[in-house]
Order: C-alpha cells, then sequence, then structure tokens
C-alpha cells in the first residue's frame, strides 16, 4: 500500500475534512454493484459491492483474520445506504462463531458506519454457510428464532449482512420478522456474490 499524501484545504484547517482510510488506487479497486432487486420473501434487496478479488481479499482480512479497522474501508457508503428512519436489524452469528471469532463483522460495520442498530434476531444453528454448498445452503431450515422477549412491530425493517450469496440466511431471518409481524423486510448487504 501506498501512503497518503494530504494537500491542506479549508476543510482541513478547521477539522471538517474527512480522513481517507485507503489510497484513491486501493479504493478504486471494489466494484460497486449497486444491485437492486426484489422477491416473494425480501421485500427490497441493495447489494452494494460485486464479490471480486478485490472484494474477497477485504472480506478474508476483515472478517477472518479480524482486522477491524477495515470496517472504516466501506463505512461511509453502507452509512450512505441507509435514511435516518430505517429500523436496522443485524443479521446475528451463533454464540459459538462469536466467541471463535472475537467480534460480530456485521455490527462492526454498523458501528464504524454509524448506524444504531435493534437485535431482534438469534441465530439457532451453528453451521458456517461459507463451508457449505450451494445446494446445502439451499437446503438450510430454521436459521433464525426470535429473541426472548423480542418485540417485532408492523412497520419496515433493514436487515443487514456482509455478503449475498444464495439469499437463504436473508430469506430465513425475514421470513421470522414477518412471521412475527413485521409490514415489510428490507435488506442492505455490502457484497453480492454474483453468478456469471
Amino acid at each position: 500500500m501506498k501512503s497518503l499524501t494530504e494537500v491542506p484545504s479549508w476543510q482541513s484547517f478547521f477539522g471538517l475534512e474527512k480522513k481517507k482510510t485507503l489510497c484513491d488506487s486501493c479504493s478504486n479497486r471494489f466494484k460497486r454493484a449497486d444491485i437492486k432487486e426484489e422477491d416473494a420473501v425480501l421485500d427490497a434487496v441493495h447489494s452494494l459491492y460485486e464479490y471480486d478479488d478485490a472484494m474477497r481479499d477485504w472480506l478474508h482480512q476483515y472478517k477472518f483474520l479480524q482486522d477491524i479497522a477495515l470496517a472504516e474501508v466501506v463505512a461511509h457508503d453502507l452509512r450512505s445506504a441507509f435514511s435516518r428512519e430505517d429500523v436496522i436489524v443485524p443479521v446475528p452469528m451463533h454464540p459459538e462463531r462469536a466467541k471463535i471469532r472475537t467480534f460480530s463483522h456485521v455490527e462492526a460495520l454498523l458501528a464504524a458506519a454509524n448506524r444504531p442498530y435493534v437485535q431482534l434476531l438469534r441465530k439457532t444453528n451453528p453451521g458456517v454457510m461459507g463451508e457449505k454448498s450451494r445446494q446445502e445452503r439451499l437446503e438450510m431450515e430454521n436459521l433464525f428464532a426470535l429473541l426472548p422477549g423480542a418485540k417485532v412491530e408492523p412497520i419496515t425493517y433493514r436487515l443487514v449482512d456482509d455478503i449475498y450469496t444464495t439469499g437463504t440466511t436473508l430469506r430465513q431471518a425475514a421470513a421470522v420478522l414477518k412471521q412475527a409481524g413485521a409490514a415489510r423486510v428490507e435488506v442492505v448487504t455490502l457484497i453480492r456474490s454474483v453468478q456469471k
């Protein structure tokens, strides 16, 4: 990586300038997808980036090598995907996986983006989706349940996850929220695995 060279500006003089977390050539490696769609369960899906080599490297370093500071790299784009009124629900990790990983990657992304969220779901299956085949993912059932005492209103919720591959995780989480009374469940994912 190259070091960042800062050119003084009036914003930096008054402390208003945003600090860059990546140089331009590194950030330009990430390919925006901005895929927007919907289906029978997910009322709207917005995925920000394509899952290409650059994003695969970033995700591996962030999620599996636990480089939590990398959440800042995508914080601005993620923050821009929400309105102030959104009620955000992160897709949870199973408690066993959370102990191994030491941090919730989705919650850390939301914290870096300075977006408040509510916990409504718990993951009931400790399986790791990335270790399963496409067919195994599609056949999985009962991944989520409501947290004890969670109250779901007849409003729109925005589910957030790091990557959309088959959509199984998101559809199952959305189904639990809708069965509990949610009017709509929309989704924001950082990355979308695009089949070519």
